[in-house]
């Protein structure tokens, strides 16, 4: 959604928002070229920036944004205090050493757990509470899972006034890459880059059988690589792609699973992958390249996936493709695409040609699309429309940015807590043992934690928080660190089209007006590849190794392909018992067929 629209109707305000975002926009991207600043000033400096967006923008309501503009103004002094004292602060190595610091570091913890809840709602901001009891009262708790006290002066000033806590390494994600990526996208989706997307999409499937349906994943797999959210995938892509659908007759149960399925792609999708996969990057100490080359195989069997199941439904339906009026002229297909070509060669030569960080590439592909901005599809200039793009990206980036800080400041309470009191390390004991030491044993439990905590907190959230206490456990018995986060990240996804919370799909089945349940139906015998890819991962390990061994990785990757294929036509398509369970042998022995060797 535009940032635009939220905007007051003052003009004043209007433009002191506009302003605010420019601001937040240059803090961001100055970083990056300015060099090294201290991390306990940039990191508080980020979090006063984004309090404004979280407590007061496009808030109604006199209740809220008086109490809104309190918190903002007690977060953002705290914060600041913090920047301004932070040579002072660092020589107190984490101990707070009067009431007022230890009432700064509480007014912290607050207004992070409330900006949090503003944000996404109650559940994670729950946890972070939860948590934070655990470490003021888990003495009291008898038995292996009490602690044995934290000095209150220390833990309070290791997660408010020292790089842990507050200012730890998940924030220096979320100042460092994070917000520079989401603005980059930001960027892009303001110009011309989205148009292009659907016109390429168009272009490549629009004439072929299911081909709406075709460019609907095209579509969402080139907008999603920008975009990171399903949910924003979805409005957008689908308000072109489903009324297509419907036009030329396709159910709409399908149509809508289509695109939530598509949609739900983007956070998999390199080269942004959304903000999980920088988290990852801190977390494993893998380079942002190997990342990307470690999930492109994969991400390309989940799209796989959804283009063969759309043919095994165009074996029970006439799934039309697009007339020839509704597709798009080559020249405007060239034209819309440089918008995203000229940004994306620009970012990939950075990290890969030149050797830049991706952080300083995205600043220079950042600066590429700002130029863009400057002209239409046609190639005109029209200021008063390049104004509004620019007002626009720079209001989206800061409202995107503010609402991952967010959630990345929330999660790093929850981190630093596991890590004080040492109970990161009895949960992965429980998982031990509840698995009896077994592998899969201990994926499925992994999976249906992510499953349970992704119908409540957003991706990345529900990712740090799995990773964090499962991931050791899957690392201590035998999967790789990279492979073990890349699994838990997946199977986050899996509520974005998995009932009884399914965001991509309710919003969906809302655009098509049909039932939601049908359309999840449909959505999870599509999106089978999302079930079942992370487990390809275990049992194919030389998917994820594309960079260091391609040719094993290749071969991983087609027999994935097959095993999927075969496994789509089997439940969805029409063909007889025999068959059909054929089929569904066939895929099974594919997919798991290492794993039982």
């Amino acid at each position: 959604m535009s940032g635009l629209t939220d905007l007051p109707k003052s003009p004043w305000l209007r433009w002191a928002w506009i302003a605010l975002a420019f601001v937040l926009v240059a803090f961001h991207i100055g970083l990056i070229f300015s060099g090294l600043v201290p991390n306990l000033v940039s990191r508080p400096l980020h979090l006063a920036l984004i309090l404004p967006w979280v407590f007061l923008f496009g808030v109604t309501g006199r209740w809220r944004l008086i109490s809104g503009g309190v918190l903002s103004a007690i977060g953002i002094a705290a914060a600041v205090w913090v920047a301004w004292n932070a040579d002072m602060l660092g020589d107190q190595y984490g101990f707070l050493e009067n009431r007022f610091q230890v009432g700064v570091g509480f007014a912290l913890l607050a207004v992070v757990i409330e900006a949090a809840r503003r944000a996404i709602g109650w559940p994670l901001p729950l946890v972070a509470a939860v948590a934070l009891l655990y470490a003021f009262f888990g003495h009291h708790i008898p038995g292996e899972f009490g602690h044995s006290g934290v000095p209150l002066r220390s833990f309070l000033g290791t997660m408010t006034i020292a790089e842990g806590g507050i200012w730890g390494s998940l924030t220096a994600v979320s100042v460092g890459v994070v917000s520079i990526f989401v603005i980059f996208g930001a960027v892009l989706n303001a110009g011309e880059a989205g148009q292009g997307f659907m016109n390429v999409a168009a272009a490549a499937a629009g004439r072929l059988k299911g081909g709406a349906a075709k460019v609907s994943v095209l579509s969402s797999a080139l907008f999603g690589s920008i975009s990171g959210s399903a949910s924003a995938n979805v409005a957008s892509t689908g308000a072109i792609t489903l009324p297509a659908m419907t036009r030329l007759g396709y159910p709409k149960r399908l149509a809508a699973g289509v695109e939530a399925v598509a949609s739900s792609g983007g956070q998999i999708m390199p080269p942004l992958m959304g903000a999980g996969a920088f988290v990852m990057v801190e977390l494993t100490g893998t380079p942002y390249t190997q990342i990307m080359g470690a999930a492109l195989l994969p991400a390309l069997l989940y799209f796989w996936a959804v283009w063969v199941g759309i043919n095994a439904y165009a074996t029970r339906f006439d799934l039309k493709g697009l007339d020839a009026a509704d597709r798009p002229q080559m020249r405007d297909v060239v034209v819309t695409s440089l918008f995203f070509l000229v940004p994306f060669t620009v970012l990939m030569l950075g990290m890969f040609a030149a050797g830049y960080t991706p952080q300083y590439a995205a600043c220079l592909a950042i600066l590429a699309g700002a130029l863009l901005l400057l002209v239409d599809g046609k190639l005109r200039f029209d200021p008063v429309k390049t104004a509004t793009r620019v007002a626009d990206a720079l209001l989206t980036a800061s409202r995107q940015v503010s609402m991952i800080a967010a959630i990345i400041f929330c999660a790093s309470i929850i981190i630093g807590v596991l890590g004080s009191t040492g109970l990161g390390v009895k949960i992965t004991s429980v998982i031990l043992e509840g698995s009896g030491g077994a592998l899969w044993a201990s994926l499925l439990l992994t999976a249906l934690a992510c499953l349970i905590l992704g119908m409540e907190v957003p991706t990345t959230a529900a990712y740090v928080i799995c990773v964090s206490v499962a991931g050791p456990a899957l690392m201590k018995l035998g999967l790789e660190p990279l492979q073990a986060h890349l699994f838990v990240f997946w199977f986050a996804l899996l509520s974005t089209i998995t009932p009884p919370v399914c965001g991509a799909v309710f919003i969906a089945a809302g655009m098509a007006d049909e039932n939601w349940i049908k359309v999840a139906v449909t959505a999870m015998a599509l999106g089978v590849g999302l079930y079942l890819i992370p487990l390809g991962m275990i049992t194919w390990p030389a998917l994820i190794r594309l960079p260091s061994d391609p040719a094993a990785a290749m071969l991983a990757f087609a027999a994935l392909a097959a095993g999927l294929a075969a496994l789509s036509f089997a439940m969805i398509g029409r063909a007889a018992g025999p068959l059909r369970a054929g089929l569904a042998l066939l895929g099974i022995g594919l997919l798991f067929g290492p794993a039982l060797v």
